[in-house]
């Protein structure tokens, strides 16, 4: 089956299977099959043409996929034109939530680079 651009997998249950749509998690899976009241312990290649069309109806209503990533690039965008301590931390590509940096962050800052010391000159006395 295939939602907004991606395809599910035929063999998860559908409230596993929907969550791999970026922007839907469990929470917004459980919200979505209570509001079309299809069995969430159905696999997705056994849901017939309908049940896809009331799930595909009550996805329209959240922001997913390339609308939900838009917004969040504009967000970022907008926090380092105004030049918020956020919109630096991004621009620069290091942590924006508070975390610390000297020992960790690696993930975000990347490999390590050593940076050597010069060593005094001992000739001068």
């Amino acid at each position: 089956m295939r939602i907004a651009g991606v395809n599910l997998p035929d063999n998860k249950r559908l409230d596993i299977g929907l969550t791999y749509l970026y922007g839907i998690g469990r929470s917004n899976v459980s919200q979505v099959i209570k509001e079309t009241g299809i069995d969430e312990t159905k696999r997705i290649k056994d849901l017939t043409e309908e049940e896809v069309g009331k799930l595909q109806k009550a996805l329209d209503k959240i922001k997913i996929e390339g609308d939900l990533r838009q917004e969040e690039n504009q967000n970022i965008k907008r926090l380092e034109e105004i030049g918020t301590y956020r919109g630096i931390r991004h621009r620069k590509g290091l942590p924006s939530r508070g975390q610390r940096t000297r020992s960790n962050a690696r993930t975000k800052r990347g490999k390590r680079k050593t940076v050597g010391t010069t060593k005094k000159e001992e000739g001068k006395k």
